[in-house]
């Protein structure tokens, strides 16, 4: 017998659905900045160089934080990271709303970028107790997030 076999059916549901949300909320809180950036810019008065470094440093942070995230995941399991980069995004994201200059945005921009890391806990965290047939499930609400998130950019 299979070892996702003896899983029962509605936990694999349980795991896929609560990844599923926890990554679009990770996803959403990732991609912030380039929502909130031009209201920034125009409030900071940012030169160019700085607007891109403020919209970089998640994107770059979250895809740098992928290796160690998902090296950790490895460790310790999916849960108790997926909550650690929940948890610190979520205290990155309060922290935007106190931002009164450019070096508390970016330190903000630091925390927000662990958020994008999310997606290596999630898939190895998925794919640990979610058979192989719902896994499909899970790749195409990453994409549906993100083509809501593209239409949103373009109103």
């Amino acid at each position: 017998m299979n070892r996702l076999e003896m899983i029962p059916r509605a936990k694999q549901y349980k795991v896929l659905s609560m990844s599923t949300l926890a990554f679009a909320v990770c996803f959403a809180v990732w991609t912030i900045f380039s929502i909130i950036g031009p209201h920034l810019r125009d409030e900071l008065g940012l030169n160019g160089t700085q607007f891109g470094l403020m919209i970089g440093t998640p994107i770059l942070i979250g895809s740098i934080s992928r290796i160690f995230l998902g090296i950790w995941t490895d460790q310790y399991g999916g849960r108790i990271v997926y909550f650690l980069v929940m948890l610190s995004a979520t205290f990155a994201t309060y922290l935007l709303t106190f931002a009164d200059s450019y070096l508390v945005i970016l330190l903000a921009g630091l925390g927000v970028g662990l958020a994008g890391g999310s997606f290596a806990v999630g898939v190895a965290y998925v794919t640990e107790v979610v058979s192989d047939t719902w896994l499909f499930s899970h790749a195409l609400a990453g994409s549906c997030t993100t083509l809501s998130v593209e239409l949103m950019q373009e109103e």
